[in-house]
């Protein structure tokens, strides 16, 4: 059985992908057959500086391979940024297929001496600048029927990582944007999904021990198993998630994926069932609920809301287990 994926044919845009994850998305996308648009400003792991070096570099090395590339060096952070990229790709290639969105940078410090600088700069570039990049990515794919979107979100927004609540609150807000893109794009033949990846690239050497000063962090660092982690921290283990997550092969959509040591798993956001409180002409007080707290926070029967309106079913259907209605 031939079960061989492969990108002949299809055109894939790629943010940030002149150094670390991206890199490796766009060269094994190329091998693969795809024609990919290699976007990178050439900033640094903080976000300074510019550089048409790192996406030139990335492109002459698929083309000597025999692959076709084309690179940009348009911000993602700026509208008007965003639509040259996916213009460039559509005067080079006359589609738009696939989209990662993998431009970013970290500015790191304490929740409550970040500046406006430092969130603003943040957000512009991992939550704005996959709007910009994306909204015109979707309308090329809208017209032609068929799409594959892939947000790159984080475990520091998933899961927490002291020091970085600007970073967070933007690859936090990529869920909320893949799960949305998700549902519109499900009528016109696009998925989206967001990728959790790990990896030790250039955004580490932004990070200093700081965040070590808050004892439950510093405990939970003291306490991980990286037994799994050695010799697999590398961006390269990323990239078959990556890559499957934008291939035609694959019909999961509205997902969150992690890759962890070599590990791939899906990714859950689950309401326990919870304590449905009973009818009555006022909403319980707070001493009720606060007696209920037990049954509120049970993870014994779990649902998994995927639009706003499931939500309401599950509610219900707790309400009729627990004999409310």
């Amino acid at each position: 059985m031939n079960d061989h994926i492969g990108f002949d044919g299809r055109v894939a845009i790629v943010t940030g992908a002149g150094n670390g994850l991206g890199r490796d998305y766009a060269l094994e996308l190329a091998r693969r057959g795809a024609k990919v648009l290699v976007n990178d400003l050439g900033v640094t792991g903080a976000g300074i500086g510019a550089s048409s070096a790192a996406a030139d570099d990335v492109v002459r090395e698929i083309r000597d391979a025999g692959g076709e590339a084309v690179a940009s060096y348009d911000s993602v952070a700026t509208r008007e940024g965003g639509a040259a990229i996916v213009q460039t790709a559509i005067d080079a290639f006359g589609k738009v297929d696939i989209c990662i969105a993998n431009a970013g940078f970290l500015r790191n410090g304490r929740f409550e001496d970040l500046s406006d600088e430092q969130i603003d700069a943040v957000l512009g570039v991992h939550l704005k600048g996959a709007f910009h990049v994306a909204q015109p990515a979707y309308k090329a794919m809208r017209r032609n029927g068929y799409g594959r979107f892939l947000f790159t979100g984080s475990a520091s927004a998933m899961f927490g990582h002291a020091w970085q609540a600007n970073y967070a609150a933007g690859k936090g807000g990529l869920m909320g944007l893949s799960h949305v893109v998700a549902i519109e794009g499900s009528a016109y033949g696009i998925t989206s999904n967001l990728l959790l990846p790990t990896a030790a690239s250039r955004l580490a050497a932004e990070m200093t021990d700081g965040f070590k000063e808050i004892p439950a962090f510093a405990d939970s660092i003291a306490r991980s198993d990286r037994a799994a982690a050695r010799g697999r921290t590398s961006p390269e283990y990323n990239t078959p998630l990556a890559l499957y997550l934008v291939s035609e092969a694959c019909r999961e959509t509205h997902g969150i994926f992690s890759q962890n040591s070599g590990r791939y798993a899906k990714v859950r956001i689950v309401a326990a069932d919870g304590w449905v409180a009973p009818v009555a002409d006022a909403p319980p007080t707070i001493e009720e609920l606060a007696r209920q707290w037990d049954a509120v926070c049970d993870p014994t029967i779990e649902h998994e809301p995927l639009t706003v309106y499931d939500e309401f079913t599950a509610a219900s259907t707790a309400a009729r287990r627990q004999g409310v209605i």
